[in-house]
């Protein structure tokens, strides 16, 4: 039995009483296992960050993963950080270095809602803090009081680039999308190739121009990914990217 692929998902730092722990969504870590069918495994973000190259040498894929915290505006932007940000500097030092390395050296990389943004950023991109006060955006975000089910939904519909990669996973020019995020691509970092937008025009995906694959959603795919069509074709397209690339390690 051939090996399955290991695929590598930075942690986020969470303070669990008087201590700081390294931690991964387990939706995360279970949508690898079941929908990319590799071998998920954590990578600790710590300041300043471990040596990525030999890290990213080791694995066939990175997943960025959602998170509560946002990126630290500095990293795009003059503006600063509005009250009650939750923010992560110690993940930021991490996967903003990481995400161009992983490009250069041809590791497959999924990048969801903040991984997505991550990757726009690391890429030159800016955000915008709060889209919901953008004149002509619609509001993104989740009701937190909805039980999950709920919140993890179907929500909208995103136009699909004609053509593109996500157009030939749904096998459709829209797909319905959940929405659960705050925050939002405010210009295209460079390379980045849009891949969906919804109604209200903002980016919901995109994809890297060049070789490789580097796929970036600001949906949840990971939530029951195994129960939506969609939602799994986007892991499998991962999955066979990262086991394309094992075999080339390994070879």
């Amino acid at each position: 039995m051939a090996s399955l692929p290991l695929v590598g998902l930075p942690t986020d730092r969470k303070q669990i009483g008087p201590h700081p722990f390294l931690a991964a969504g387990e939706k995360y870590v279970r949508a690898v296992v079941d929908g990319a069918g590799a071998l998920p495994i954590l990578l600790p973000t710590l300041q300043p960050a471990l040596p990525l190259e030999q890290l990213l040498e080791q694995v066939d894929g990175i997943l960025l993963t959602g998170a509560v915290s946002n990126i630290e505006p500095h990293h795009y932007s003059d503006e600063p950080s509005y009250e009650g940000n939750l923010l992560d500097p110690v993940r930021d030092a991490t996967t903003l270095s990481l995400v161009p390395l992983a490009v250069s050296m041809g590791v497959p990389l999924l990048a969801l809602c903040r991984g997505f943004q991550e990757v726009n950023v690391a890429f030159g991109g800016s955000l915008y803090q709060k889209v919901q006060e953008q004149p002509g955006f619609l509001d993104h975000r989740e009701n937190p009081a909805d039980p999950l089910e709920r919140q993890y939904a179907p929500v909208h519909a995103v136009t699909l680039n004609p053509g593109g990669l996500l157009a030939g996973i749904a096998g459709a020019p829209s797909a319905r999308v959940n929405s659960l995020h705050g925050q939002g691509v405010a210009r295209l970092g460079k390379g980045l190739k849009v891949e969906a937008v919804a109604p209200d025009g903002l980016i919901e995906a995109f994809r890297h121009e060049g070789p490789g694959f580097l796929l970036g959603v600001q949906w949840h795919p990971e939530w029951r990914v195994t129960e939506n069509p969609f939602y799994l074709g986007i892991f499998k397209a991962f999955g066979d990217a990262c086991r394309a690339r094992a075999a080339q390690r390994n070879h």
